[in-house]
């Protein structure tokens, strides 16, 4: 990102706060107003805005009403009153854009200002946190206030049954986590009775922690997916195979990408322990997708860091917070690759029934906006994906918080005694410690050096997540130490114990740079919250994972370089500008994945809508019947243009495979003998009755609600299998995009050929099954009627 547009958008962002700072004015001048209204009144006043809002009132003149009788709710309810730079972050996120708010400037408080208003319109609001936890405390909390004014709250979480989460969804706003969303959004798309949809819209989402959600996690597709029934016993077997592999000499391993190459070598190995001549001929595609998988397992995701084992199951880790993320699996067998790396036992492999990107779902938000402390460095992406500003929220109180410029050494062994000396000095002054680390893995390296210097901690992370409440509770008392992965990162609110303040407050060490700038800022942000004392300080290495996602080479002639200090201690050239340099190049890697994902997804997602069109068409008892008759129009359309489109003549063995075709959807009154050599017009003309007979046909079944409803089944099951099929079917055009940028043609060009082809293949070989079947199932009904009579 370049250094003017940065200095653009902070320009845009001051002389955007200060015309917010007048609407804040209007906000504090109805406070004496509103603070002598009575309870009652209160509530009425919602009544009048939403009624405002029905008539025609613009936002703007709503608006500061509408924070002026939340504040005055707030300070009824729950005890707090919203600042003037809260008032300012309501005002960003109303406007539809990101507030940038410092951590600790209670932007949980913030949201309730936009989501009341929002809520006015009584199409529903959809308030995202980062996890349910947070979602269950914000409900409870910030739902006070919003049900003392009179408006409807629900949670949305997962494992609640359908009439539940109606009732929530029914709600005026209703808090949740973006997944739980997401997947309630594909859910509903595989529903039998419209009775059975939960959701009613996406008129307004606020997005607390929004980089976290709509930048971090939106490398991973939201996926629906059941068992295959595909064997599993051939993962033990590419398991083995790939554990004997050499990086560099068997597999070229590109962890940026998250992509792992066979070498010449290594396809020698597998050809000659499966007794093929070419691994990449179509018959081997099975085992080539065996090995693709095993070869992931094995060389991208790492045991403590991607996932952990847990009473004998393979657990998901959220990389950006630190969490398992309960019920996940990895589709397409990889989860099974994993299980087979571990020795543990393969569970059937998943099959994919339903997918969307979280760029793709929350784009279809009519108003989209969101809070967090580290928007900023990601504000270009923001722009070009969801079209939101990034505003700048100043502090409430001024940040004293001290940030010291990053210790740099050669080697991990040295990175860790200066940790542990760190630990050591500030934890003699009494000032608590909480030690940030990227994994499970690096959080226990860091708990066994301190532990073979005699010093006491606690040790946070996915394995001892049942304790974090109350190692949470005690992580800013006088003398405490606390490793963490990133689950002490977003929203965790560190309070200081009695006397901490005095001594500097919390200190933070982070023991590795991560792979995004935004998180280290949530790691400092742990500390100096509300203008309190604190302090941060990151000891790295140049062994720390992050330099393993950096060019080879590049590191290579940097550390010939290298002159460091007696303790290992970088001192020339530059340290940190070399990490920043690292950093920034792996964050452009992960920002050029997202990019490539949704270059990808843009088409598929056109392609969903248009499905979930189709299927809500065919839930509706309205729709059903002009419905068939559309598709038995294009069906016959599609089989006499195909039959046609090669111009040269035909055999009379070609006109009776058309009349077979055509026979085995409609009744066909003409021989196949009376097809032959005629033209498309001439066969237009003598198919026109039969095709009226049809039409009437299909109208004559208004009134058979059983006929209907069976038909109305099959079409919904066809349509759902044949979407399944074609999903496998994209991700084969995605796995082979890599191999088009060897030729001379756009890559993303040829993939949306392909798939806008094998899209309409599948549309038309669903209509014709559609029509099959319901000419069967009149055969069926006439059957029975002749039989009675």
């Amino acid at each position: 990102m370049s250094l003017l547009y940065n200095k653009y958008m902070e320009l845009k962002s001051r002389a955007e706060t200060k015309k917010l700072y007048r609407s804040v004015e209007h906000i504090n001048s109805l406070e004496p107003q509103y603070a002598g209204f009575s309870d009652e009144e209160l509530r009425l006043k919602t009544s009048e805005l939403k009624e405002s809002l029905q008539s025609g009132a613009q936002m703007e003149e709503v608006r500061p009403h509408a924070f002026a009788l939340v504040r005055e709710a707030a300070k009824r309810t729950i005890g707090l009153r919203h600042y003037d730079v809260q008032l300012i972050g309501g005002l960003v996120q109303s406007d539809g854009n990101i507030a940038q708010m410092q951590t600790g400037e209670g932007k949980t408080l913030v949201s309730t200002l936009p989501s009341f208003l929002f809520a006015l319109y009584g199409k529903g609001v959809h308030v995202i946190t980062s996890n349910e936890y947070l979602a269950k405390r914000d409900f409870e909390l910030m739902g006070q206030i919003h049900q003392f004014l009179g408006l409807t709250v629900g949670l949305n979480v997962s494992g609640t049954d359908v009439p539940v989460k109606q009732e929530a969804y029914r709600c005026d706003i209703t808090y949740g986590t973006g997944n739980e969303f997401g997947f309630d959004y594909l859910r509903d798309h595989m529903v039998s009775h419209l009775s059975q949809k939960v959701q009613r819209g996406k008129a307004f989402t606020i997005i607390d922690e929004i980089d976290s959600i709509l930048i971090d996690e939106a490398r991973t597709p939201l996926i629906i997916a059941n068992k295959s029934g595909a064997s599993t016993e051939l993962f033990h077997i590419t398991a083995m195979l790939t554990k004997s592999f050499e990086k560099g000499k068997d597999v070229e391993v590109d962890l940026p990408s998250r992509q792992v190459h066979l070498k010449e070598e290594g396809i020698a190995k597998i050809e000659a322990m499966f007794s093929v001549d070419n691994l990449y001929s179509a018959e081997h595609q099975i085992l080539f997708h065996y090995l693709n998988q095993s070869l992931q397992a094995e060389f991208i995701l790492r045991k403590d860091v991607d996932y952990i084992v847990k009473e004998g199951k393979v657990e998901l880790v959220d990389a950006f917070t630190g969490r398992v993320m309960e019920g996940r699996n990895l589709s397409n067998g990889l989860h099974q690759a994993i299980e087979a790396k571990e020795g543990l036992e393969i569970n059937e492999e998943n099959l994919t029934q339903a997918t969307v990107t979280v760029q793709n779902y929350f784009r279809m938000y009519e108003v989209l906006s969101g809070m967090t402390g580290s928007a900023l460095p990601a504000q270009k992406e923001f722009m070009d994906i969801y079209q939101l500003d990034v505003i700048e929220i100043p502090t409430n109180k001024p940040n004293i918080r001290k940030d010291e410029p990053d210790l740099v050494y050669a080697s991990l062994q040295d990175k860790y005694s200066r940790i542990v000396e760190e630990v050591r000095t500030v934890s003699a002054t009494g000032r608590p410690i909480l030690i940030g680390t990227t994994s499970i893995k690096q959080s226990e390296k860091v708990s066994e050096a301190l532990t073979s210097a005699g010093i006491s901690h606690s040790l946070l992370n996915a394995k001892t997540e049942e304790q974090e409440a109350r190692m949470i509770s005690i992580a800013g008392q006088k003398g405490q130490i606390t490793i963490s992965t990133n689950m002490a990162g977003r929203g965790t609110d560190i309070l200081l114990g009695e006397g901490v303040a005095a001594l500097g407050g919390l200190h933070i060490i982070g023991t590795e740079r991560h792979e995004s700038k935004r998180i280290d800022m949530q790691l400092r942000g742990r500390a100096g919250r509300q203008g309190d004392p604190g302090s941060s300080l990151f000891i790295v290495s140049l062994e720390d994972d992050l330099l393993n996602q950096y060019d080879d080479e590049e590191l290579e002639k940097w550390t010939k370089k290298v002159q460091t200090d007696q303790t290992g201690l970088i001192v020339s050239p530059d340290p940190r500008k070399f990490m920043n340099k690292v950093q920034e190049s792996v964050e452009n890697s992960h920002f050029s994945s997202r990019v490539h994902l949704l270059k990808l997804e843009d088409h598929l997602d056109q392609q969903r809508k248009a499905v979930y069109g189709i299927r809500n068409d065919i839930l509706k008892d309205t729709e059903f019947l002009p419905y068939i008759k559309e598709i038995f129009s294009q069906a016959t359309a599609d089989t006499l243009d195909a039959f046609f489109l090669e111009l040269s003549m035909k055999e009379q063995e070609e006109y009776a495979v058309l009349h077979d075709q055509l026979q085995a959807i409609m009744e066909i009154s003409s021989s196949a003998e009376e097809f032959n050599e005629k033209d498309r017009r001439e066969l237009d003309a003598l198919l026109s009755s039969d095709f009226q007979a049809y039409m009437e046909q299909l109208s004559s079944l208004s009134d058979n609600e059983e006929v209907l409803a069976s038909a109305r089944g099959f079409a919904l099951s066809l349509l759902d299998e044949a979407w399944i099929r074609h999903l496998d079917v994209m991700d084969e055009l995605k796995d082979g995009i890599g191999l088009r940028g060897y030729g001379q043609e756009d890559p993303y060009r040829l993939f949306q050929m392909e798939a806008f082809q094998a899209f309409e293949d599948m549309l038309k070989g669903y209509r014709f099954e559609v029509l099959v079947n319901l000419r069967a199932l009149a055969a069926n009904v006439q059957e029975s009627k002749d039989v009675e009579s």
